[in-house]
Formats: structure tokens, sequence, C-alpha cells
């Protein structure tokens, strides 16, 4: 374009106008782009990007470089430190002072006095006229060396400030980073430091390493898709929340990003949308994190937490994204690579270190060795008759020749000088023993730094395992790894609206309140209806939707939901023959129509049912009097019906036309029980063979659950149950099955041994004493359990062999809530469980249940599959004819 502007300038000015009236047309395109590139360049290089070397953003560097500017070893106000940064950062206080503050709440570069904020409820600092810092231990010990520091020239040129620091640990992975330039930007995940310390030494050995994020606020996090904190990774990060009873949460850690007043502003805004339901929220967050968070009776916990999840920032997803500037040009790399790099200039920056303390002993070595031959062999006699300097330096020169073969360089004239410069009170009191020992005492100082230097990668292990131990007490993994369940959001949402259904006009909706009232539903549900006929579609729940006219059901719609069977009969045409059959709707497109008959005009459906656990009922069929028929009655059991695919043709029933359906008889399920698996990387039951097997359940089953703090209950093994933490079996419950207890009575300092039977499978029973000190040893769940109780050996005598212990023998089954049988008085080492003694329950025959099979396409042929997935608690809905 700009040479288009060049080609075309002389036609710009207006023709027959002369020289005097002419406009000077000035050209922005060249400006615009060199000074867009330079502010662009300024931006990423000066203002965003941390330098992959120090990992200090400019205005953190030069915070640094001012604190030890000013460094005393006392707190300095940081309105100080800040005015004092501004000799070397061009861009005001606020920006400073506000890094600074964001370097302070890090807590490792700054020792803080004064209200410096929290991180945890987003209040922020006080004004810097009100607070103080210095620069912590672990900062001095490990950012600074003017030694090994490039310098250059500050903004203005009257100071000098370091190119970077020379910082010897990987502080940018510890601290993190973020920022946002002209073309793209940054986000470092902070990372821990004991970890970062372990990669490092793991990387000087030549081992493998993994690093992931940790987060001040703790919280738990799953790395499955980290990616090394490289573009296209992605983390999710979950707020703690745990249950305190049966109408009440408490979150005590929450997502990194979030503070407590945005993460409680998105609960009542969740609440106010209907997604969750609360009573009360109370924020009692100090030094940690504690939200308490009311239900209203009836609305279970377990959901409420996952709704949480779903519709709250109490889980939120982070992208990294590993940005860094190395050679003053962007660099994207993942945080392994970044460790590598870090560790490798650490190791660089040591052996500096040790080459300039090398010279430095090396040179006091020397000037110790000429001091040495200058006094013992009196050399400062041969100046005092000397008249000019030239002689002095001359006779020195001349006096040590003989003395200095064994120096390991040349005498220089500046060494001759500073040999003039000492007293003779020193020459006077020199000891040539003490002398002697100052030389071997340096000697043996040069020694140890050349075998550092010899063996560079041992020293520089053992650097990092000193900074592990003077620096890393208190500072252990906050967030906890690991693998989350995926929380659909329209199982856990609360149902906030009303669903009604006009039938005989073909509308659904929310706003048909004079209509007939079909179910509780949230504004993000499906609903799936099925018309007269035969048709069915689903649709998102709307205000009011024309879904076809003559519904004959209607209901919120669960995606692959398999043991929700629909049974159907219909006529196949105006005058075609009459069909059965039974299938389930896993999965559809939202608002297509689906034909559930052959598809010839005029068919309808005569009879429909949807049975929420596969239930086959028993009918009765009347036939219409035509032609010769004779048998006008005969029944129809649907349990003889295979369920296939919803596009399947079925079964003929007859041809002949049917005059009325009648039910005769409520069927049975005819789905198998359900396995149901445990998978403990994400604590959350499952159909989907993750995990332990638990068992197969049918509806009535329950699962067996017992905490360490000895509390036993009973639950229906609803897939969005959650676990606590304490839980220490979880099992399919038998309810003529014992449960055998060993525990620490704490009021009477003995173990107990109890039987029992669970009383009550809804409520949570202790089955331990309330003593503060009594705690639970040991539970068993088998019929005739064994145990092993190991006695402390007393003094001068020994047991010949451990106790073994038949607790069925032991103890008779009692109450839940009996207090047990003294397991003995003498004093206990350890109890261990032994291999149970053998068990065989009679086990009641039941007869066989049919299988439910799935089919795709019509006429496929039927193959036994096993349906097992999440139940439902809707009652079935029948139509008759």
């Amino acid at each position: 374009m700009s040479d288009e502007l060049d080609n075309n300038e002389d036609n710009l000015i207006p023709k027959g106008e002369n020289n005097s009236s002419e406009e000077t047309i000035t050209k922005v395109t060249g400006m615009y782009r060199d000074w867009f590139l330079d502010y662009a360049s300024y931006v990423i290089l000066e203002r965003a990007v941390p330098a992959i070397e120090d990992g200090f953003k400019p205005v953190q560097r030069r915070i640094m470089q001012s604190m030890k500017d000013l460094d005393d070893g006392r707190y300095n106000k940081v309105a100080n430190i800040v005015g004092h940064t501004m000799q070397y950062h061009p861009h005001g206080d606020a920006s400073i002072a506000d890094a600074m503050v964001q370097i302070g709440q890090k807590d490792l570069l700054i020792d803080t006095q004064g209200n410096w904020g929290n991180i945890l409820t987003g209040d922020g600092a006080a004004a810097s006229r009100y607070i103080e810092a210095r620069i912590s231990k672990f900062g001095l010990d490990v950012v600074f060396n003017p030694k090994v520091t490039t310098w250059q020239a500050s903004y203005d040129g009257r100071r000098r400030e370091p190119i970077n620091l020379p910082v010897k640990f990987p502080l940018l992975l510890n601290q993190g980073a973020e920022g946002i330039a002209v073309g793209l930007s940054t986000k470092i995940l902070p990372h821990n430091f004991l970890e970062l310390i372990d990669a490092s030494i793991k990387h000087l050995q030549g081992k493998r390493f993994q690093i992931y994020p940790d987060f001040p606020t703790g919280g738990i996090m799953d790395i499955a898709n980290y990616n090394d904190g490289m573009r296209g990774g992605k983390i999710r990060s979950r707020a703690r929340i745990n249950q305190l009873d049966k109408n009440s949460l408490v979150i005590t850690e929450i997502p990194f990003g979030t503070n407590t007043s945005s993460l409680i502003d998105t609960i009542l805004k969740a609440n106010e949308k209907g997604k969750i339901k609360i009573k009360k929220i109370e924020d009692n967050t100090a030094a940690e994190v504690e939200i308490h968070i009311y239900l209203p009776s009836g609305i279970s916990p377990d959901k409420t937490i996952d709704a949480l999840y779903a519709f709250t920032a109490c889980e939120t997803s982070i992208s990294p994204l590993g940005c860094v500037i190395e050679d003053n040009k962007p660099l994207f790399i993942g945080v392994s690579e970044m460790l590598r790099r870090s560790t490798d200039r650490t190791v660089e920056l040591l052996k500096k270190e040790l080459e300039i303390q090398l010279d430095e002993l090396e040179e006091q070595w020397h000037f110790a060795s000429l001091e040495r031959i200058f006094i013992e062999n009196r050399i400062y006699r041969d100046i005092e008759e000397e008249e000019t300097w030239e002689g002095v330096i001359s006779a020195i020169d001349k006096g040590l020749q003989p003395h200095i073969q064994h120096l390991k360089r040349a005498v220089t004239e500046e060494d001759i000088v500073r040999l003039t410069e000492i007293r003779i009170k020193r020459i006077s009191k020199f000891d040539i023993d003490k002398a002697q020992q100052k030389i071997e005492s340096l000697e043996e100082s040069i020694a140890q730094v050349k075998f550092h230097l010899e063996h560079l990668i041992e020293y520089a292990i053992d650097y990092f395992k000193r900074l592990k131990k003077d620096y890393g007490a208190g500072r252990e993994r906050k967030t906890e790894i690991r693998a989350f369940d995926d929380i659909e959001a329209t199982k856990v949402v609360i149902r906030n609206t009303k669903l009604y259904v006009n039938r005989a006009e073909g509308f659904v909706g929310t706003s048909l309140k004079r209509d007939e009232y079909v179910a509780d539903c949230s504004d993000i549900d499906d609903i799936i209806v099925f018309t007269e006929d035969g048709k069915m579609m689903v649709t998102k729940v709307d205000a009011k939707t024309f879904v076809g006219k003559g519904i004959v059901h209607v209901a919120v719609f669960k995606k692959k939901d398999k043991r929700t069977i629909y049974n159907i009969i219909y006529k196949d045409g105006a005058r075609g023959a009459n069909y059965v059959k039974r299938f389930a709707v896993t999965s559809v497109t939202r608002d297509r129509e689906y034909d559930l008959t052959n598809g010839a005009k005029g068919s309808k459906m005569l009879y429909f049912t949807a049975n929420p656990n596969g239930e086959a009922e028993l009918v009765t069929i009347y036939l219409r009097q035509t032609g010769s028929i004779k048998k006008l009655k005969f029944d129809l059991d649907f349990a003889d019906q295979l369920v296939k695919g919803r596009n399947s043709k079925g079964n003929i029933v007859t041809k002949y036309p049917i005059r009325k359906i009648e039910l005769k008889e409520k069927g049975l399920s005819t789905l198998k029980p359900r396995k149901i698996w445990f998978d403990d990387s994400v604590q959350r039951l499952n159909v989907d063979e993750r995990g332990e097997l638990l068992g197969e359940f049918k509806k009535e089953d329950r699962l067996l659950i017992v905490n360490q703090k000895g509390g036993v209950k009973t639950v229906a093994p609803d897939l969005g149950l959650r676990f606590d933490d304490d839980m220490i079996i979880l099992e399919k419950w038998e309810p003529k099955k014992p449960l055998s207890a060993i525990y620490w009575e704490g009021e009477k300092e003995l173990f107990y041994v109890k039987r029992f039977l669970v009383e009550h499978p809804e409520k949570e029973e202790i089955i331990i004493t309330e003593h503060p000190n009594s705690y639970l040893e040991k539970i068993f769940t088998d019929y005739k359990p064994m145990a092993e109780v190991v006695f402390a050996k007393k003094r001068g005598q020994e047991r010949d062999e451990n106790l073994e212990l038949n607790l069925e023998e032991f103890i008779a089954i009692k109450g839940i809530n009996a207090m047990g049988n003294q397991l003995t008085k003498e004093k206990v080492l350890e109890i261990n469980a032994l291999p149970s003694l053998p068990y065989e329950p009679q086990v009641p025959v039941e007869p066989e249940e049919m299988d439910v099979i799935e089919e795709t396409e019509l006429g496929s042929v039927p193959s036994n599959t096993d349906d097992s997935d999440s139940k439902t608690d809707e009652t079935g809905q029948g139509l008759l004819f």
C-alpha cells in the first residue's frame, strides 16, 4: 500500500492551483510500522515477559537491586524502596509498588512487615508508607553476587543496573509469572520449592524428572493435560469441599486464581439462577480459608458439591503458556526445559564464583608469601639508605629475587608497593609460625576450591541440598494432585422450574402453568416427547415449544440411559399389521423427529409405557370381530420381547385390527443387576469398569461405608456419591453379615472387641466410644475373621508365640451401640489381620433374568450385552387406547 502512495503522490495535488496554495502531505505508513514495532518490542522485552536467565521481569529485577542497595539488615519503608527503584525504572511509583506487593506475597525473596494483603480473601495491601520490607535470607543467599553480575547503564545513564541477576535457583518456576504483551502472552504456573530442588538434583544426576504446579491457595488439581506447561495444555483446579453434616458444607482451600470474595460471588449467582440451592453462606477466612455453606433440608450435600464444581468458580480451568525472553527474543518452552536451563545456569554461576574465589585465595596466598619473605629475610632494611622511590622499589625487588622461586606468578611493582605499606608495628609483632599457619590454611582452601571445580556437578548437588535443608521447612506441597471425574451439569443442577404439557395442542414448556404438570426440571435440561402417531423428539427446555399434537408421554431426558425401557404396540399404517417392540433411547440429535413405527402413512401407537428399570408388564389384547376370526382375546407378555434399537421394526402381534389393550399385570425388571466399580483415583463410583468391582446391585442393594473415625453407614449406590479421604471400607452391604471391630477405649486405655449388625441402614452410627482418645484399630467384614495380637515383651520374660484370635468365638453378636468385650489387660504392641476362616453362606437361587440387548439397525440379529448403567427413580407411565 505504501508503494501505491509513493507512485500516486503527485496526483494528490489539485491541478490549476499554484504552489503557494499547495498542501504538504506527510505519509505515516512507515512511521506507524516502525513505531508500533518499537512499542511491541518494548512491551515484550521490558515489561510483560520474564527473562529465562533469572526469572525476573525488569521491574522485579530493579526492585530487588534497589533493596540490595538499601540493605543494612533492617526493615525499610516500602515507599522508600519504591522511590529508590524509580532511579532504575521509568514507569512511576504505582507499578513499582504493585509489583513489590506481588513479590512479597509469595513469601520467598522479601521479608515483609505490616499489612501486605491476603491472597486468600483478595484484600489489598496497605499503602506503601505503612508497610516495610527487607531482603530475606534466601534472597541474599541465591540472588546477589556483584562479582559475577553483568551491568548496564540505567535509563538516564546516572546509575548502573544488572542486565540479569545471578539467581542460583529455578526462581521463575517457583514464583510463576503472568503477563500480556503485544501479540503474545505468558502464564507460567508456580511450582513447589522442594520438588524443584529435587528435580534439579535429578537433572544433575542424569535422571528423568517431572514437575507439576503447586498453588499457595492449596486445593485439588488434575494435571492429566498439563502438557509440561506449554501452549495447548490445561489443568483443572478445584476447591477442597468437605461435608460437615447433612445440612452444611465447608470450603477449606480454593482454586488458584480465585479468592474467597470472588468465589462466594459465583456461588451466590448460581443460587440466584437456580443452579444450586443454598440457605446461607458465611466467610470465616482469616489465616486459612473457611467458607461455610448451609443447605436447606432435603438437599443432597453430594450433589451440591458436584453442582458447585459445575456451576461456580469452585472449579477453574487454567491454560498455561510457557513464554520467556532469551537473547532479547521470546522463546516458547516447557517447564521441564526451563528447569534444565536454570539448573545448568546455576552450575555455570557456581563455577564462576569458585573461579573468582580461587583467584582471590591465590592472590592472598601470593601476598602472604611475599610478606613472610619480606619480613623474615629483613629485606625492609635494604631500603634504609635509599633516597629515591625508584631506589626503594629496586632494592626490595633485588632482595626478593633469591626467595621467590616457589611463587606461582611473577612479582609486580604493585606487589612491592603493597610491601612498602606494611606498618612498623606489624613488622615488629610478626609471628613466623602464625604466618606459616595462615599460608597453609590458604593452601587448604585453594585445594578445596580446586576439588570443587574438578567435581562441579557434585558441588552443585550439595548446594541444592543445602538450600533444601536451610530454607525448605514449611514449604511442602499444598495442592493435592488427583484425577478428576467429569461432572455432567444436567445430573447435578437443581430442578429450579416446573415443566407443563398441553397434550392435545402439542405444546410443552415452563410457561404453560394452566396445563398439566409433568415434573420439576432445570433450564439446561432436555425433554423427550412421544406422540400418538409414533413420533419421538428430544428438545431443550423452553418457555413454550410445539412438538406435535397428541402427546402421549413427556419426561426429562437422560443421556446414555440404558435402563429406561420403552414398551410400545403400534399399528403399521391404516390397514397394516400390529407390531410390538421394546427399546431404550441412549442418544439422539436434538430437535430431530424420529419415527418409531415402520413409516407407513396412518401409523398409530396403540399402547405405550416408559419403564425406568426395564419392567415388562403383561397386557390383554382385544381384537375386533372381522371375518372368520375366532380368538378375540389373548395375553401378551413384554418379557418375551427382546430389547432392541429404536429403529427396529419389532415383532408382529396380530394382523387383525385391535379393539383395545388392557394392563393385566405389572411386570418386574428384566434388566440384569447393575455392576458397579469404584475408581480410587477419582474417588467415585462408575459403571465403566474403571477401578475395583464392588459387585452387582439391584434396586434395593446398598453400599457399606466405614471411616477411620468409627462411623458406619449404608447408602444407595448412586453414581453421584462423594467419599471422604478417611474411608477405610467400601463394599456391597450384606444385611445379615456381621461386622467385627477392635478399638482402643480412651477412658479405660484398653482394647475392646465388638461384633454387630448394621441396625439402621439410613443412619450413620459411631461404633467407638466418645472419649477423645478412642480410635478404631481394625475392622473386619468377613464372617469368620482372624486377628493376630502381638504383645510387648516384658523384662526378663518372653512369650513363646503371639495370640491368634478367632473373633467369632471371642464374642457374640451384640447391638451396634454395645461397648463390647475387653481384649486383654496386657500391653499390646500391634494387631494384625490374618486370613479369615472359610465360610460359604447359603445364597438363595433366583430365576434367570432377561438380558438387555442394544440394536441400532433394522433387522439386525439380537445379541446379549451388558446394559448396566446409571439407575433412575422415575415411575413408569402407561397409556391405553
